[in-house]
């Protein structure tokens, strides 16, 4: 079983990396490019509604155990590349039916990205990420390593899907179906933004970080080790709140703090369909 043998050889490197290990982490790139394995998944019995896999962590760190630095520049002074022999960039054709638009973007080996996704230059994909069908990766995005993003998401220019590596049992952010990820937002570090929901512009997310929400008047905030986790169909912008004692206070100082300001409607569902014509 492929769990177990990336199991074994992780708790238990050899001195050497030898051929059956190399064919052994070749079949695990099969699986995550595939969609079969990966890092997270739903997990209805779950709190948060995912758990994390974590031998699928420990495949992808294998990776870089095992890997030797190589040149693989597309031109050795115009476009010098090098990095770990078992992460070359991943191979497209155009039966993946992914549309990648000249410019600069890369998609590491290793991860799974959809049918009709489209990547907009320049973005990024690292290795253990998950796309689903129809979501767009825009201009300067980056979906960080073993995040999962789902169907029919737009991941907006400068936007920032930060990657969860380590620890191995760490959840990776989450972003869920049909979600809108506004230009230049941060979502990091323990996170899953459920279905529908709306980061607007500049809005940054992280587990620590407290999420009012003004129409449920309820607090968000991830604690122990459970996630943040944003509401289906939330329209989150970026706000502030008022520090309460201290200098802060008599300075009349704000801090930052992402604010739910409502729940998805028709003229929130009527401006991103728009979105569409993109793809």
């Amino acid at each position: 079983m492929l769990e177990a043998a990336i199991e074994r050889l992780f708790d238990g490197p050899p001195a050497e990396f030898g051929p059956e290990h190399f064919a052994l982490f070749e079949r695990f790139k099969e699986a995550l490019n595939s969609g079969a394995a990966r890092a997270a998944e739903p997990d209805a019995a779950s709190p948060a509604g995912w758990r994390v896999n974590g031998w699928v962590k420990k495949g992808i760190l294998l990776g870089f155990r095992m890997g030797s630095l190589v040149d693989m520049s597309i031109h050795p002074a115009r476009q010098p590349w090098f990095d770990k022999s078992t992460y070359p960039v991943k191979r497209l054709s155009v039966e993946s039916g992914v549309r990648v638009v000249p410019g600069g973007s890369s998609i590491r080996d290793g991860c799974y990205v959809a049918r009709g996704v489209t990547c907009m230059p320049p973005m990024y994909i690292n290795v253990g990420a998950w796309v689903g069908e129809g979501t767009m990766i825009d201009s300067h995005a980056l979906v960080g390593s073993c995040a999962q993003v789902g169907r029919k998401c737009h991941v907006s220019a400068a936007a920032q899907i930060g990657g969860v590596l380590e620890p191995v049992g760490a959840l990776p952010v989450i972003i869920e179906d049909e979600v809108l990820v506004g230009g230049n937002c941060g979502v990091y570090e323990g996170t899953v933004v459920k279905r529908r929901a709306v980061l607007g512009t500049g809005t940054i997310l992280t587990r620590s970080t407290p999420v009012y929400d003004l129409v449920r008047g309820e607090v968000y905030s991830g604690a122990g080790d459970s996630p943040l986790v944003i509401p289906e169909g939330a329209v989150v912008v970026a706000g502030a709140r008022a520090v309460g004692k201290g200098p802060g206070k008599d300075w009349g100082i704000s801090v930052y703090t992402p604010v739910i300001v409502k729940y998805r409607d028709e003229k929130t569902d009527a401006r991103i369909q728009l979105e569409d014509l993109l793809r």
